[in-house]
């Protein structure tokens, strides 16, 4: 795969935004922002279908909400603890919640996944409060809308002003959208606290088999 050339992008795209996205709901580095704001460029320099990602990365959104707020609404999240990595994912997700709170409100399901690690936070804080599934994967759903709309834009408008190779109009996007989601972050999680504020099963901190 050439990868500054659009046409090997424009193919691939589509078979990496689903899992990226997916990976993201559970271990926040994962790059799904990057992944969705190339989208967003290549469908401006016409080597993608701006639809077609934009459906993309909002499913790929909601299904990882979903999964997450499962996890922990049905109280089996501790089988994470089973592996060396599960270990580190829960304890990743505890940290989380710490940072961005425990709000289950449903405004925070929409609009906290803006800020750093909010959509992890949030997704699990309402399965451990046992939010209503509807409630829950309507506000998601929404939520993850907007959140597409926002990421594949950014790569869109981008490329669109610029008139820049993707992987430029890619990294502008990029670029903006983490000064904005850090700047949000730190105006929403300035007075956290450092305990991750949840009452639930944690076997983090034992010896346990691989």
């Amino acid at each position: 795969m050439d990868f500054i050339s659009p046409d090997s992008w424009g193919s691939a795209i589509y078979l990496w935004i689903v899992p990226v996205v997916l990976g993201d709901a559970i271990f926040p580095p994962v790059p799904s922002e990057m992944v969705v704001i190339t989208g967003g460029a290549l469908a401006a320099d016409g080597h993608a279908n701006f639809w077609l990602i934009l459906f993309l990365a909002a499913f790929a959104s909601w299904l990882g909400d979903m999964a997450v707020y499962l996890l922990f609404k049905r109280r089996i999240s501790h089988v994470l603890d089973r592996w060396s990595w599960g270990r580190k994912t829960h304890l990743a997700i505890h940290e989380a919640i710490a940072k961005a709170g425990r709000s289950s409100t449903y405004g925070a399901i929409i609009g906290a996944r803006f800020i750093p690690a909010g959509r992890l936070a949030t997704s699990a804080a309402s399965g451990i409060a046992n939010v209503s599934i509807r409630g829950f994967s309507l506000c998601a759903g929404l939520g993850a809308v907007l959140w597409a709309v926002w990421q594949v834009g950014l790569g869109y408008f981008a490329g669109s002003a610029t008139k820049l190779p993707f992987w430029a109009s890619s990294l502008i996007g990029v670029a903006v959208g983490l000064l904005i989601g850090v700047v949000v972050g730190l105006i929403a999680t300035r007075r956290r606290g450092s305990a991750s504020p949840v009452d639930e099963p944690f076997d983090g901190d034992l010896p346990q088999p691989e």
